[in-house]
């Protein structure tokens, strides 16, 4: 979101350049940004931290109050902001005007934080070739106690009300760590990302429905329907062959 229109441009450009990023939506203000955020499934935004209407800083902290916060990259003129930006969880902070080497490398800095390469998300790679040393129980903080859960019977793990949930076959656990954290550590597992809300295991699908605009949504063994969207549903087909 930018409110100059030739910087907003140019960093489009680079980023399209990148072939590893695709652009949703564009903005020149804030109600238009949190518009476009409510009918998007948006990943990540690069925020602009002095627009016309309103502080990027100011947004930056709506934003964080949302169910399913997408990462943040402020892209600026003004480097004194860049430890105000960190203090705010940002993903990465580029200063203007842009350069291409940059830019990539906050694309790749993106696709670490969301476990992933250089790939939107490495299905293929993941396919059923987990690595036998894998660990077979995951740990999890739960009130004060460390509690060992079997990988093989966790159904999805989902960002629920600022908190996430691990949903196992026999009971639900409600944790602090992010859902990026769970992704990291599940990475060689058949629990894989099919939405920015939702780790699933692949396993623990029973049905897939077919949803609107080419998306689907999962039934999972517990009945729960865990909606995928459109940044996963082309390696998610690949991955399942369907």
């Amino acid at each position: 979101m930018d409110d100059e229109p030739l910087a907003r441009d140019e960093l489009a450009y680079l980023l399209k350049r990148s072939k590893q990023v695709e652009i949703a939506g564009e903005a020149d203000s804030v109600e238009a940004a949190l518009e476009k955020m409510v009918d998007l499934d948006i990943d990540v935004i690069f925020l602009d931290i002095q627009l016309a209407d309103e502080s990027g800083i100011e947004i930056a902290n709506r934003m964080n109050q949302l169910e399913y916060p997408p990462l943040i990259v402020f892209a600026t003129a003004y480097d004194e902001y860049a430890l105000k930006a960190f203090e705010l969880n940002a993903a990465d902070y580029i200063l203007k005007p842009f350069d291409e080497k940059r830019v990539q490398q906050t694309i790749e800095k993106l696709y670490k934080l969301a476990g992933n390469t250089k790939q939107r998300i490495s299905l293929p790679s993941r396919q059923r070739s987990y690595p036998n040393e894998r660990a077979e129980k995951l740990a999890i903080s739960v009130d004060e106690k460390i509690v060992l859960v079997n990988i093989n019977e966790i159904l999805y793990v989902a960002t629920q009300e600022g908190k996430t949930m691990i949903a196992t076959e026999k009971q639900k656990y409600w944790v602090s760590d992010s859902l990026v954290t769970f992704e990291r550590k599940l990475h060689h597992t058949p629990i894989i990302r099919v939405h920015r809300a939702y780790l699933v295991s692949i396993d623990a699908i029973v049905e897939i429905e077919p949803w609107f605009n080419s998306t689907y949504n999962l039934i999972m063994k517990d009945g729960e329907k865990v909606p995928v969207s459109r940044t996963y549903t082309k390696d998610l087909k690949q991955l399942l062959d369907f």
